[in-house]
């Protein structure tokens, strides 16, 4: 179920009109990210031969969806860098060192949005400003519409599942070792990825 259809309505000639969901038009107002039931992640090809996966578990943000318009749709993401978890606490500890975040002096990655477009189906695109290490630069993410639920307590839910491939290098992060056989340790691109479940405000 899309945020809304196009469809074709047929008089003396084709006029093109906008169709808008009214369970989707429901929706519209503010959302809080529930850090509880989402994750940011990410995926990093390791030594040229495998990938290694790791999350930030502390990160906030909020949402404004406008279900009859979704170009006027926003999205406002903060991420400690100090939460960041491979799993591995000597990799984590490299990670948060001044090699790459340097996390003691950049607290915080940051993403704005700046523009929403609905791409067809229940897909989405917004594209924003990305802040890694006061390096700031523009970013796209795909984003699937997962749809809404009312949980127990009784909030109203949304939730979406997205991701982006950015280089690392444009944020400043270009520490690297070479390899014997050829390549270097850690590539330079790397997927971003987002599962968001978010709460409507009152």
């Amino acid at each position: 179920m899309g945020l809304f259809n196009r469809r074709t309505q047929e008089n003396t000639t084709a006029v093109a009109t906008l169709e808008v969901d009214p369970a989707l038009a429901a929706l519209t107002g503010d959302y809080a990210i529930d850090p509880a039931h989402s994750s940011i992640g990410f995926t990093v090809r390791h030594a040229m031969v495998t990938n290694v996966r790791g999350s930030f578990a502390d990160h906030e943000g909020t949402l404004h969806l406008d279900g009859s318009d979704p170009s006027r749709s926003t999205a406002s993401i903060d991420v400690k860098i100090a939460s960041v978890d491979t799993g591995i606490a000597d990799r984590d500890g490299h990670l948060r060192s001044g090699d790459f975040f340097d996390a003691e002096a950049f607290r915080l990655m940051s993403f704005r949005s700046t523009e929403a477009a609905f791409l067809g189906g229940d897909t989405y695109r917004i594209t924003g400003d990305l802040t890694i290490k006061d390096v700031t630069r523009p970013l796209s993410i795909d984003l699937e519409f997962n749809g809404s639920a009312t949980d127990p307590y009784g909030n109203q839910r949304v939730g979406f599942e997205g991701s982006a491939d950015i280089l690392r290098s444009d944020w400043g992060l270009t520490w690297n070792a070479a390899l014997e056989t050829g390549g270097v340790v850690v590539s330079d691109k790397v997927k971003l990825t987002f599962d968001i479940s978010a709460i409507k405000q009152a």
